[in-house]
């Protein structure tokens, strides 16, 4: 690990703080979802499943790849005194702390504002299940999990493998993010479609996922009861990572995580994760705060890991 990967990893938290992420026509992720679809359309069209899953899996192998010797190449051509600063702006490319934090604001302020209907319509731009007859708790609770989840794989596992790997590494992790988010489906052809990428998702979320877990018991101030409830009711998710998130977060505000919840009309029940109260509105704000202070707690560590004073 290079020296300089600690200090750029914290430059780009700040950089994401400052300004959240890029238009679309400069966005790598966006480029990555638009290479996915093209290729996803002509990969669905094969009828074998063995065809699709071998499709999928250079699609898999493939997309990070490319990231990866993208990113390189271009800072390998860049001025070596402009490279820590380039090494920074990609890698804030990457993190999704600004955007979540608004996004997840957003349906608080039509909890407290105009109302139930305009908060379903907000926590729906970002997360995955039906909102349009969601409760009052379970718009709350759909924004905490939201938080809680993208705070692995969209802020900590981006400066984690940025630490590891520098921008290179980063932008290899959101192009395995993207493939699980656009492909990663266990149903249809795209069981066998984003088998590889989906698989490759919860390998490099493996490391992420408990890291959020110990950053999470550190910044909430309530370390025991974050941990035992990320160890107690983390593995009980259908998901090998997301479930411990989420439970650390539900350990350290006291809440109650989890349950049933339906996707295109169809009722999926879920695990419970923690044994508090029911998530309400002014929790949103409380797991956007978490969020922040846990990332900007790695964003230390990274810069001390960069300059050799840990270890």
């Amino acid at each position: 690990m290079r020296p300089t990967r600690g200090p750029a990893v914290a430059a780009a938290l700040l950089l994401d703080a400052l300004f959240g992420e890029p238009p679309e026509k400069f966005h790598p992720t966006v480029w990555m979802g638009r290479a996915t679809s093209a290729y996803e359309k002509r990969a669905l069209r094969l009828e074998h499943p063995v065809a699709r899953r071998a499709a999928g899996v250079f699609l898999a192998a493939s997309l990070p790849t490319l990231a990866f010797l993208s990113a390189r190449s271009f800072l390998g051509l860049a001025p070596p005194g402009l490279r820590p600063a380039l090494e920074a702006g990609l890698i804030s490319t990457t993190l999704s702390m600004r955007g979540l934090a608004t996004a997840a604001g957003a349906v608080g302020e039509e909890l407290a504002g105009e109302g139930l209907d305009a908060a379903r319509g907000r926590v729906g731009e970002f997360v995955g299940r039906d909102t349009a007859d969601l409760t009052r708790e379970g718009v709350c609770r759909a924004a905490v999990e939201s938080v809680a989840e993208n705070t692995g794989d969209g802020v900590v596992g981006p400066m984690f493998y940025g630490l590891l790997f520098g921008a290179p590494g980063a932008l290899a992790y959101k192009a395995v993010n993207t493939l699980d988010s656009m492909v990663g489906y266990r149903h249809g052809r795209y069981l066998e479609l984003g088998w590889a990428g989906a698989r490759l998702d919860d390998l490099a979320n493996l490391v992420p996922a408990r890291l959020t877990v110990v950053a999470a018991a550190v910044a909430s101030g309530a370390p025991a009861k974050t941990l035992t409830t990320a160890l107690g009711y983390g593995a009980l998710s259908s998901s090998p990572n997301a479930g411990y998130a989420e439970a650390a977060f539900a350990g350290a505000l006291g809440l109650r995580l989890g349950g049933t919840n339906v996707y295109g009309g169809v009722a999926r029940p879920g695990a419970v994760l923690g044994d508090g109260r029911a998530p309400a509105a002014d929790d949103i704000r409380r797991a956007v705060r978490l969020m922040r202070g846990l990332c900007g707690l790695l964003a230390v560590v990274a810069l001390l890991v960069g300059r050799g004073r840990l270890g």
